[in-house]
């Protein structure tokens, strides 16, 4: 009668806190859209709060949807990621107003996205069926973006995107190397669902046959080649990092983990040595003081912003983010970090934890090889890209270039992560439930 009693409470608590958990989120993201209309404007109109109601309408309905026809699903997963986007929203319009309409379209399309890919009728075994070809069509528009690549910006160097010919619509811009990440995650749990028994007793010390690991080391190879070709070393590095921890979940190996921290070493003196952009940004996160007007100007501009902001922050307006270079989408942490202060920063960092927490419980609890190590996969993805890039603008680590998910100003990283915010709602509502 006991565990009776608390299941039942437990659902009940389920079923309450997701709706109350978007409340709090939209009580957040209002109060600081209605405060930066203050201190820009003198005034509350239209415009400040525009934004901020289409995120709620997406929001809210998304809730709605996702109560009446997946009440299974894991109640934390969209309210954490509806305070991410929500508060990026609110980042836009601070940092770049002429993007906020940009941001808004991507965050209530990538919504729609979710909840679609959530409410899905089928199974994903047809993700496993066509790995390969998926995982080539991905790297067939990577080779595409080093013949005909473009920068938004005009700029002659990192063209990372192809552009969409759609009618009647502004210039719209897809960076391929963002598709292949969710590719790639599909095609590496699909791989380790089909080899885990041989791969563990591999990563035992057995023989272990090269054919089984030829083909998944040729397609991951090649990814490679093609990212570092085109010198997209953000996204390299996350491939990297994805790839040696799900090998390492997958033979249960440490040695996997410390080799692989080796090779990622190797590798960064090489791309040292190789690449003037690596060598940029290392030598500007070594020692950036001598060069701070010139070429590290952008890290030191991002450690000013940080002090700048101590505990509380400098207040939302109050700041002097804009001193920064790109700060609308590499360097969004740091604007936060300047205006909401360390608990501002707190906040934000809490948030991946959590969704890490999830998405990690999710893949513990799933039933089948290939759904764990698709949560896992996703999961890795987004906590490594948050990490790296949160790292980087705070100089723990060299900067990648990656944006922040879900806050940075990105249509192709919003609409991925969406994607794979999305996967991991469908992977839940296949699990028993999994509570805090």
């Amino acid at each position: 009668m006991r565990s009776l009693s608390f299941s039942l409470s437990a659902d009940s608590e389920h079923g309450r806190s997701e709706p109350i958990l978007l409340l709090l989120a939209a009580l957040f993201v209002f109060s600081n859209a209605l405060a930066l209309g203050l201190a820009r404007d003198g005034r509350i109109d239209g415009s400040t709060l525009w934004g901020p109601l289409c995120w709620l309408a997406a929001q809210g309905t998304a809730v709605w949807l996702l109560r009446k026809y997946a009440p299974e699903h894991d109640p934390f997963l969209l309210p954490l990621i509806g305070l991410l986007t929500g508060w990026g929203i609110v980042l836009q319009d601070r940092l770049a107003p002429n993007f906020l309409l940009r941001q808004v379209v991507w965050v209530v399309l990538g919504t729609a996205v979710l909840v679609g890919i959530t409410l899905l009728p089928r199974n994903l075994r047809w993700l496993r069926r066509y790995r390969y070809t998926l995982l080539l069509l991905g790297i067939a528009l990577l080779i595409a973006t080093l013949l005909f690549g473009i920068n938004p910006t005009g700029a002659s160097v990192a063209r990372y995107w192809l552009r969409l010919p759609i009618p009647f619509l502004t210039p719209v811009y897809f960076q391929p190397s963002e598709l292949l990440k969710l590719l790639l995650v599909i095609f590496l749990a699909s791989y380790f669902d089909e080899r885990e028994a041989m791969l563990r007793l591999a990563g035992n010390g057995r023989l272990q046959r090269l054919s089984y690991l030829a083909p998944l080391l040729l397609m991951w190879g090649f990814c490679m080649i093609l990212l570092v070709w085109q010198r997209d070393l953000g996204a390299a590095t996350l491939f990297f990092i994805l790839f040696l921890s799900l090998l390492y979940l997958a033979t249960g190996d440490w040695r996997i983990a410390t080799g692989g921290v080796g090779l990622l070493l190797l590798a960064g003196i090489f791309a040292y040595i190789a690449f003037d952009l690596v060598t940029l940004r290392i030598d500007a996160w070594w020692n950036p003081w001598p060069d701070a007007d010139n070429r590290a100007f952008q890290i030191v501009q991002s450690l000013y912003a940080v002090a700048a902001g101590g505990i509380w922050g400098q207040g939302i307006g109050q700041g002097f983010p804009q001193y920064i270079p790109v700060v609308h989408s590499d360097f969004a942490f740091a604007a936060i970090a300047e205006e909401w202060g360390l608990i501002g920063s707190l906040g934000v960092i809490g948030c991946f934890a959590l969704l890490a927490h999830r998405g990690m419980r999710l893949a513990l609890l799933a039933e089948r090889p290939f759904r764990r190590y698709l949560a896992a996969g996703i999961t890795i993805l987004l906590a490594a890209q948050a990490f790296l890039i949160m790292a980087g603008v705070t100089k723990l680590l060299p900067l990648t270039g990656v944006t922040l998910p879900f806050v940075s100003y990105g249509g192709s990283s919003m609409l991925i992560s969406h994607v794979m915010a999305g996967l991991l709602m469908y992977l839940s509502t296949k699990t028993r439930p999994i509570y805090l």
